[in-house]
């Protein structure tokens, strides 16, 4: 039998893992699960070390990083409120295979792999649910290696950030907010090009009032010239 702890509240019926699930087996899930608050730029669990708990999130941003044993850091993925991370492992070696860092303050529920596992096979719905999603992120990757290997930087900064907009965008008065924090290397990062090159088009997009920067957030002014951009059927 699966040892409870039970938190507050249920805060899974927004989280991916969990949809389709009826209020009882969601009840379940949270009264074994471990809620924290975690402060910006705090590291959740670092990339080799031995996975302790399976990862959602309720409120916030995390970013998702590889290194190299060269040193060097990609960026894999950014999190948001409703998507698991640290999961992975459940299914693999048991070691997280990237660092997670919060990138505002964010609060995340959890589970010890025993128990999200035992509750994978006694509820086949969260089983289902979790391939899905795992897959999804799969086609994301293969995507995202065909753009780099056919498509200019113009091209793959356009759809990189529209995926960002579909993942975390918030319709505002004047376009499409990225509620991500972003930096100009994590699209550099995401787009698979230079800094400096990100930020010249970046730059050049923001004077012709296709985007716009607030407090390190993106605003998409104009989501159908963008769109043409990641087509290939506009000028740069």
């Amino acid at each position: 039998m699966i040892a409870r702890n039970p938190v507050s509240a249920d805060p899974i019926s927004g989280i991916a893992l969990f949809t389709a699930l009826p209020p009882d087996v969601r009840a379940q899930a949270v009264a074994i699960a471990r809620k924290r608050d975690i402060p910006r730029d705090v590291r959740v669990f670092d990339q080799g070390q031995p996975a302790g708990r399976a990862h959602a999130l309720l409120s916030g941003s995390v970013r998702i990083t590889q290194s190299g044993s060269d040193g060097g850091e990609i960026l894999v993925r950014f999190i948001g409120p409703g998507e698991i991370f640290g999961c992975v492992p459940l299914l693999t070696d048991g070691l997280y295979p990237a660092d997670a860092t919060t990138m505002v303050d964010s609060i995340e529920i959890s589970w010890s792999p025993v128990d999200l596992l035992e509750l994978m096979r006694q509820h086949s719905t969260i089983a289902i649910n979790m391939t899905a999603i795992l897959g999804t992120r799969l086609s994301e990757a293969q995507e995202r290696l065909r753009e780099l290997a056919t498509q200019n930087v113009d091209r793959r900064i356009a759809r990189a950030l529209l995926r960002l907009a579909d993942q975390a965008g918030r319709r505002m008065n004047d376009g499409i907010r990225i509620e991500f924090p972003l930096r100009r290397k994590d699209i550099a990062d995401i787009a698979g090009t230079t800094l400096h090159t990100a930020s010249r088009v970046v730059a050049g997009w923001e004077r012709r009032g296709l985007i716009a920067s607030h407090n390190q957030q993106l605003v998409l002014l104009s989501l159908d010239k963008i769109r043409e951009i990641a087509d290939g059927a506009a000028g740069h």
